[in-house]
Order: C-alpha cells, then sequence, then structure tokens
C-alpha cells in the first residue's frame, strides 16, 4: 500500500523499524455482534482492530517502534565533541531508557539498539504505578515478563526504588553522567518517548496510513468515525490527532468532483483512554494538546490555528486504581476479547482501552457523543469505530494471579 505524505511531512528523517506493509485492520465481528445486542447501542456500531502488535519483526511489535522510527535518525545524527583541537567527535554507543517494571517501551528501545549494534541500559521503577505492589508474586513480576525479554535482547536492566524522572537532583542524572565518566556516549530516550521532540511523527504518519486502509475497507465514501487508543504518556494520542488534522485538511482542500464524498465527511475523533489515575484528566489534556502542537509544527500545520484544545477527547474512567493494577474489570475484558474474537490485550494499556470501547458502545456513549447528521440518522447508518491495539502482550507471564 502507498501512503501519500504531504512534501514537508515526507522530508523528515525515518529509519524503517516496521514491515513494509501497514498493521493490519481487521473487524472484530463477535464483540460488535455482542455489543450491538444493547438497546442503548442505536445505531449500529461495528468495531475494528488496528493491530500495532503486528506491526514490526522487532521483538514485541507495539506503538513504540513507530515513535522511534523518526527518533533513530537523530541517535544516528547524533555525536558529541570532545574539548580541544585535533579530537574526533564521539558517536552514540548507549541507549538509556526508563520506565515501570513491566514497560513495553523499555523492550522496543532495547531491541532497536540491538539492530543499531548499539549498548541499552534499561531503567526500571519499582515504584511507579501499583502493579509491583498488588502483585501476588512479587519475585515473579520482577523477573518475567518484559524484564525477561529486555535482559534476553542484551540489555543492562537497573532497577531503582522510586518512581523519579531525569532532571535536576534526580537518581538517573546521575547514571547518565557516571556512562560519560566511563568514556561511553549516552543517548537518552524518556519514558514512552514521548517529551523527545519527534515523539509525535509516528503516529502523525500511522494517521496517514488509517485513511489509506480506509479506503480499502470502505471505498471513498466511508471512514472510521472514532478511534480509540490508550493514551499514557500521550504522544500517541497527539500523533493521531495532528496527522488526522493534516489529512482532513488535504482531503477539504482536494477538488470535490474528484471526490464528492469527502465534502459530507466528518471529522475522525480520537479518543484517549486514560491508563493511569495518577494525574487528573486536564493534565493529560494540556500534554496531549502540547505533543499534538509540537508534531503538527513538524508536518506542515499551523499548531496554534490548527490544533486546539476542542480536538482532545480523553476519558479517565477506565484508569482503574493503579497503573498497571490489572483489577477483576480488567480480568474480565481480558476474558471476554479472548474468547469472542480471540484477540489477546496487554494487562496495563490495551486491556483498559478496550474497557472503554465497551463501555462506549454497550451504554450508549458513542452514539450520545456521535451526533450524527438527520440524513445518516434516518438512514440508521452504522458508526465505524477502530480500536487500535499498541502491544504489551509480552507482559501477560508476570500478571501471576491471570489464570
Amino acid at each position: 500500500m502507498s501512503i501519500s505524505l504531504p512534501e514537508t511531512f515526507a522530508k523528515l528523517p525515518r529509519y524503517p523499524l516496521l514491515y513494509s506493509h501497514p498493521s493490519p485492520i481487521h473487524p472484530l465481528p463477535a464483540l460488535t455482534n455482542l455489543l450491538n445486542r444493547s438497546p442503548k447501542s442505536t445505531p449500529a456500531v461495528t468495531l475494528f482492530a488496528k493491530r500495532e502488535d503486528h506491526s514490526s519483526p522487532l521483538a514485541c511489535a507495539g506503538n513504540k517502534y513507530r515513535k522511534l522510527e523518526y527518533i533513530v535518525p537523530d541517535i544516528l545524527a547524533n555525536t558529541l565533541s570532545s574539548s580541544g583541537p585535533g579530537t574526533r567527535p564521539r558517536a552514540i554507543t548507549t541507549l538509556v531508557t526508563e520506565g515501570a517494571i513491566q514497560s513495553n517501551h523499555t523492550v522496543q528501545v532495547a531491541s532497536v539498539a540491538r539492530r543499531l549494534g548499539l549498548e541499552s541500559i534499561v531503567i526500571l521503577h519499582k515504584a511507579t504505578g501499583g502493579a509491583l505492589a498488588a502483585s501476588p508474586d512479587k519475585p515473579t513480576f520482577l523477573r518475567t515478563g518484559n524484564v525477561q525479554i529486555a535482559r534476553l535482547l542484551g540489555a543492562e536492566v537497573r532497577m531503582l526504588e522510586d518512581s523519579s524522572t531525569v532532571g535536576e537532583g534526580d537518581p538517573i542524572t546521575p547514571i547518565l553522567e557516571g556512562l560519560r565518566a566511563e568514556g561511553r556516549v549516552p543517548y537518552w530516550i524518556s519514558s514512552g518517548a514521548s517529551l523527545h521532540p519527534l515523539g509525535g511523527l509516528g503516529y502523525a504518519r500511522c494517521a496517514f496510513e488509517i485513511a489509506a486502509q480506509e479506503k480499502e475497507q470502505f471505498g471513498e465514501s466511508g471512514q472510521f468515525d472514532c478511534i480509540f487508543v490508550a493514551c499514557g504518556s500521550g504522544s500517541t494520542v497527539g500523533g493521531l490527532i495532528a496527522g488526522f488534522k493534516l489529512q482532513e485538511k488535504i482531503e477539504a482542500q482536494a477538488p470535490h468532483d474528484t471526490n464528492p464524498a469527502a465534502v459530507t465527511k466528518r471529522p475522525r475523533k480520537v479518543i484517549g483512554i486514560l491508563t493511569s489515575p495518577t494525574k487528573p484528566r486536564e493534565y493529560h489534556e494540556a500534554r496531549v494538546l502540547d505533543f499534538a502542537r509540537r508534531a503538527a509544527r513538524l508536518i506542515g500545520l499551523d499548531p496554534e490555528e490548527d490544533i486546539s484544545l476542542d480536538d482532545v477527547h480523553l476519558d479517565d474512567r477506565f484508569a482503574g486504581t493503579a497503573y498497571g493494577v490489572l483489577d477483576p474489570d480488567g480480568k474480565e475484558t481480558l476474558a471476554l476479547m479472548a474468547q469472542q474474537d480471540g484477540v489477546i490485550v496487554d494487562p496495563v494499556y490495551t486491556v483498559k482501552a478496550m474497557r472503554g470501547v465497551i463501555h462506549w458502545v454497550k451504554e450508549g456513549d458513542l452514539m450520545k457523543d456521535w451526533s450524527l447528521p438527520s440524513e445518516a440518522s434516518s438512514k440508521q447508518s452504522p458508526v465505524n469505530a477502530l480500536f487500535i491495539h499498541t502491544g504489551g502482550l509480552s507482559a501477560l507471564s508476570a500478571y501471576a494471579e491471570l489464570e
């Protein structure tokens, strides 16, 4: 499939980490039929899944590889010049990143380091979220799942008791300084790669990929009306918002005689399901807006004119008691997805995102929110909802409470 990006976006350096074909989109027929039995889900909602867990040949495919595709060129181009005349610049030797104990992001960074022939150091915070504290088998939680895979990939795993992040006075700055003192040249990648200036570009590009797949699925007249995705650090959601804004701007500027259906299409709505209750929704909304505007500026949009807080839609009702904690509702959702459509979701992100999807359809929230045009409403046209599966299945084995 050919993905056509506008010139400004297409010129941005990208290092391929994904398959040459898009991650697949497929319907979820059993779950669709089950949820549409609810009298509140009228007109019908058709559910689809985009399988980012099938996006890359590298270990534990997931959404971070898309982000890293735009960060790798910066890693390869980044050199540090030693002081003094006649010294040579030194290339990056070590990727350093952080996350919670069962972080998917850290595994994907470790895998990219292998691809690039670099070392990797994975810093895991025991106090991030509540998963370790809630685990009935803490030694297993600290040893298996993503921790085990990071070590298999050759990463040096360091576990810290607190959950501080990089900055003055935190425990990570001394680690970076220690590496430099040893003669190594570290490249820091923040948790989830969201704080990196290029962190939102991968999912801005993914929006164009989804738009191209829509044409295969629905022809010129249809689209995915709502896109549901887990929202952790926030740049996946922000990138999608920016990408769809640019895509829709291009569609609106196209001659109407070439695609009359584009005139009546409504903006696609990205709905982020928050996965942690630590910060209020307003904090995450401001953060996602910042990420969306940062990506917008790079891909050719006017960040202030084209992106506003009205474009940010987050739902905090399914975050649970703590980040990474799998509660009874989560276990029920895991089982439901597995037994309805044979799809396995992860215990940290996609399980909460899917809980949100199920609620929005079953309880009629999607139809209340989606003000259908009168013509479409009279025809009882279905709404197409897309769930983005961001990966994370490798963490399952660490959750000893799952049977």
